[in-house]
């Protein structure tokens, strides 16, 4: 029987739904599938990376993560598992790539936070507003296009100058996003894995 990464990274669709629902029959734990879908979308972003899979695949990949997560989530809220805090998340504006975003936003909410997901292409004023209506302390931007790094700068800037400064704190992650991003912009943080914003926002909360 194939795993969920392999049926992922092989675009398999009508297996893929079939094997996360037989896994959830079963009473596997939602957070270990989650877990395979994201070291499946890091060897298809390698692979992406080096030329052998095209923005076609990426998206056909982050529709089966979508398809994925319809299934997971629902198993995930069912234990009624308090909330540790909100998170905003989002793509910075004039970027409008969601795979990474909706990994990061499942692993987020399986770890028990309430994520506030503003979508893609989004301005920095709609974060602020987000995170003045929501009071949430951590604020999460997806960011795949070098171009776009400005737009993370701005966001930054905007929350600094809400005056939020000391009340939320920034982490920064997609491909090509580096420390060096992060001093640029004015972040917090910067996240590899969709483990690392779990692990950001924890610290901020906990």
């Amino acid at each position: 029987m194939s795993s969920i990464k392999e049926l992922l990274t092989s675009f398999d669709d009508e297996a893929l739904l079939a094997e996360v629902q037989t896994r959830l029959d079963k009473g596997d734990d939602p957070t270990e599938i989650i877990a395979e879908c994201q070291a499946a979308m890091v060897e298809i972003g390698a692979l992406f990376s080096a030329g052998e899979l095209f923005v076609s695949d990426l998206m056909m990949a982050g529709a089966l993560i979508k398809e994925v997560n319809e299934l997971v989530l629902p198993r995930l809220t069912a234990g009624g598992m308090a909330s540790i805090g909100s998170v905003v998340l989002g793509t910075v504006q004039n970027d409008i790539h969601d795979i990474g975003k909706d990994i990061v936003g499942s692993i987020l909410s399986a770890s028990g936070f309430e994520v506030i997901d503003l979508g893609v292409d989004v301005s920095a004023e709609t974060f602020v507003t987000a995170l003045i209506d929501s009071k949430a302390k951590v604020l999460a931007l997806s960011c795949l296009l070098v171009s776009c790094y400005d737009s993370i700068k701005a966001t930054v800037e905007a929350v600094k100058a809400a005056g939020l400064a000391d009340s939320v704190k920034i982490i920064i992650g997609g491909g090509p996003i580096d420390e060096t991003v992060v001093a640029y912009s004015g972040a917090d943080a910067m996240g590899i894995a969709a483990q690392d914003a779990v692990d950001f926002a924890r610290g901020v909360y906990v």
